[in-house]
Order: C-alpha cells, then structure tokens, then sequence
C-alpha cells in the first residue's frame, strides 16, 4: 500500500475525515472506516467506460495519446492496481454491479441478452439504485443499460429518477440507431429519443446537467458511457449505413479520438462537481465493464474480452475523495466489480436484501490492511472458460485443460506450474467447484440466443 503505510492508525484517520468535516460525522464510540453516520452520505458518481483495455489509459501506461482529465482522478485519489472486473464481457458485469453478487447467480448474468431477447434482470429483490433511493439520494442512470428492453426491466423499474441512454448493448455514436435491432433503444425516461450530436458528448451533458441540478438530496450518478466499445466511430465521423456491421472499419487514430472524447467528457464532469461546489463531497470512481477488444492495449497482460485471462478482467481502476482518500496513493488490494457496490451501499447506509459476494473496499481506500480474497470467473458465450485466483496463484481453464499461474511473478501468464505445483493447482481446483456448485449452471452455447 503506497505511500500509506501499515501504521494508518485511529488518529490518521479521524484527522482525515476532520478535513473534510461536512462529509461525515463518526459514530459515537468506536472510530469507523467503514460506516460513517448516515446522516452525512456523500455524492457518488460511478464512471464506467465499456471494453476500456487495462492500458488505454495514461494512468496504466498509454502513450499513443493523453487522458489528463482521468489521470487526474488517480492522481487526487487512489489507484486500484489489481481491479477486476466480475465477467469479460458487458452485461454479466452489469448484474454484478447492479446485485453486489455475482452474475452466475442470475439467470440475466449468465449471458448478453440480445435487443430482441425476453430476459432481463428482475427489479425485485431491489437492486443498487433502489436502495439508494430509499434511503433518500437523488438516482440517474446516464448511458448503457444493456440489462434487459422489456418494460419490467426497465431502468427506472430498478429505483432510477432518470435515466438517459440506451436500453441495448450499443448504439451508433452519430445515428444512435442500435447496433442490434437497427431501432431506436434511446431513452430520455421512458420516452425514445433519437437525438442530435455525438455519443460521448451526449452522455457528457446530460451528466453536466444532472450534477448541476440542486435536489436536496444526496447524488447517485451511474455514468456508463459507451466508450471506447464499437461501433469505432470518433467525434465528426459518419454514421455506419444501416446495412454495415458495427465492428467494422475503425484504425488506431480513430481509437485515440474516441479516447480524447471521452477524457474530455470526464473532465467536465469533475468540472460540473466543482461548479455546484460538491467536489469534495463526492466519491469519485472510474473503471471499465471488462478488458478492450481490437485497438485497446492490455499493458502487460494476455488475452483480451470475452476471456478470463488477464487481460479480460483486469481493468484500470482510480477512486477520488478529496481530503478524505489520500491524492497521490495506490493500493495492492484485490477487488471486483460488487466490491464496488457493497462499499457504496455501506458507505450510504444502506441494507442489501441479500448477502453480498462483494465486500467494503473503504478501509483500503483509507490505507488499512489489505483483505484476502478469492475470486471466480466463468463466461460460456462463443467460448467456454473459468478462473479462480486465490492469494497470488490463478486457475485458468479452457477447452485446452488447466493452467495454473502465480500472477506475482507471471502477470501476463505466460508460464504454466500446474505440472511443478500440483497441490496448488488441486486446491485451486477445489474452490472453483465449490463456487461453481453454489452458481447457476451455464447455459449452452447453442441456447445462448434462442
């Protein structure tokens, strides 16, 4: 944990939170981490990009191009070197997010729903936004939905006040046409809209609007924009023809400027935070639904979306709260995305209807001792694969068999121990059929889209 160091004791923290006095009161007795008063819930804006590769951003390593604006998150916050996400691939990450669980355990998590597929992920038992807003904040929903088209599922069905984006996995960023069902899925509420302009710049508005906006209640912002997914489209670019395949065509030039686009958009975010005078009263996260497809860089990780390896998982992840998380700092923690939740929720006050997979990442923000984890992964759509990583050794299996790899040394799992370490790769072997007894089973390739 750096530059925090294991002696992050009573009097450092309690001097951090006296920095930021309005932001939260301690409780009476016991000085808490982990679950301030209720009666000083912070603004929490989420930022998540769609298929960002681990390496995309400045903050990670990318040099073909700037992100000064998000590197400016890690740079006044924390970052979150070994972040993952809960599936490779959009909507299973989206169920995790949602429930705090993991995906498995949803019938939704268990595959992308198509724009014309009847499932979706059920608004009872409530979900993220609805807990929130119970418990008084102000819900939007800005962007990428991607949990079901039918009305039930809806998301303002799940406790949003407002919701402006798109219902399907993509949109054309200049037609908004959806890439699937070649309709508008645009939402502005519940009405369709089809409006003008570019996506990123779209999205980046609304979300300028919303901040802007004085409720009388505390802000959950969930911004999921749709960047830098395809179609690979750049801000003066045509819209595809209605016949063209979304994944076509694109270059690396046109990659970086959606990358400048969305940048720019995170930066007159965190300005609107400012302008309304709530910046330091707001929890700031940014991550990725899953690793990058076809112009990301993974950094120094393997494979890609749609994978378990590294490089499908592992996403750039930086968390700001000004005066409360130290600037500057980095933490070693492992965490996944119903992390993510399960600390919006205990920092809110919130209760969750059930038992979360996720757990509280505030005292490692805050610099305390790292918790152990072990994390599981299976994603069954056009591949079948699964992962367990336990401490520092991970279980990768594929239609190939079994790899084991000790990611302290071998990041890019680049060298197979199961034949030198065998008891490890049997313990490993153990844990994943446990979590795999307790998860829905996968449904079959053939059935995917039925």
């Amino acid at each position: 944990m750096t530059p925090l160091s294991s002696s992050y004791d009573r009097r450092t923290f309690v001097t951090r939170l006296a920095g930021a006095a309005t932001l939260l009161a301690l409780p009476s007795g016991l000085v808490s981490c982990t679950r301030p008063l209720r009666a000083a819930r912070p603004h929490i804006v989420l930022i998540m990009c769609d298929d960002l590769g681990y390496g995309d951003v400045g903050f990670t390593g990318a040099t073909a191009y700037t992100t000064p604006h998000i590197d400016r998150i890690a740079r006044e916050g924390i970052i979150m070197r070994q972040s993952y996400s809960a599936a490779p691939v959009c909507s299973p990450t989206r169920v995790a997010l949602m429930t705090g669980r993991y995906p498995a355990r949803e019938p939704v998590g268990l595959h992308e729903p198509l724009t014309t597929h009847p499932t979706g992920l059920p608004a009872d038992p409530s979900t993220l936004p609805r807990l929130l807003k119970d418990i008084g904040y102000h819900t939007a929903l800005v962007g990428k939905w991607h949990l079901g088209t039918a009305p039930e599922y809806h998301p303002l069905q799940h406790g949003f006040d407002e919701f402006y984006g798109f219902l399907g996995a993509a949109v054309d960023y200049v037609s908004m046409r959806d890439t699937e069902h070649k309709e508008t899925l645009f939402h502005d509420g519940e009405t369709p809209v089809r409006p003008e302009g570019y996506l990123t710049d779209l999205l980046t508005e609304r979300a300028e609007r919303i901040i802007g906006t004085e409720t009388g209640r505390p802000l959950f912002l969930s911004l999921q924009y749709n960047a830098p997914h395809w179609p690979w489209q750049g801000p003066g670019d045509p819209a595809y023809a209605a016949d063209a395949d979304p994944k076509s065509g694109g270059s690396p030039e046109i990659y970086a400027a959606m990358m400048r686009s969305l940048d720019d958009g995170v930066g007159r975010v965190l300005a609107a935070l400012e302008a309304r005078g709530i910046s330091r009263e707001t929890l700031v996260i940014f991550t990725s639904d899953n690793g990058g497809e076809r112009f990301s860089h993974m950094g120094p990780y393997s494979h890609a979306k749609m994978t378990v390896g590294e490089g499908g998982i592992r996403v750039a992840t930086a968390v700001r709260w000004p005066q409360v998380i130290a600037a500057g700092s980095a933490s070693e923690q492992v965490n996944i995305t119903m992390d993510w939740t399960a600390t919006m929720l205990a920092l809110a006050g919130a209760e969750p209807p059930r038992a979360l997979d996720g757990i509280d990442l505030m005292p490692a923000l805050f610099g305390g001792a790292m918790r152990p984890r072990d994390l599981f992964w299976r994603v069954t759509q056009r591949q079948q694969q699964k992962a367990v990583r336990s401490g520092d050794m991970k279980l990768f299996v594929d239609v190939e068999g079994e790899h084991l790899y000790d990611l302290a040394r071998d990041p890019g799992e680049q060298h197979d121990l199961l034949a030198r370490l065998p008891s490890d790769g049997a313990r490993l072997r153990e844990l994943l059929a446990a979590w795999e007894r307790e998860m829905l089973p996968p449904v079959p390739l053939e059935e995917r889209y039925r």
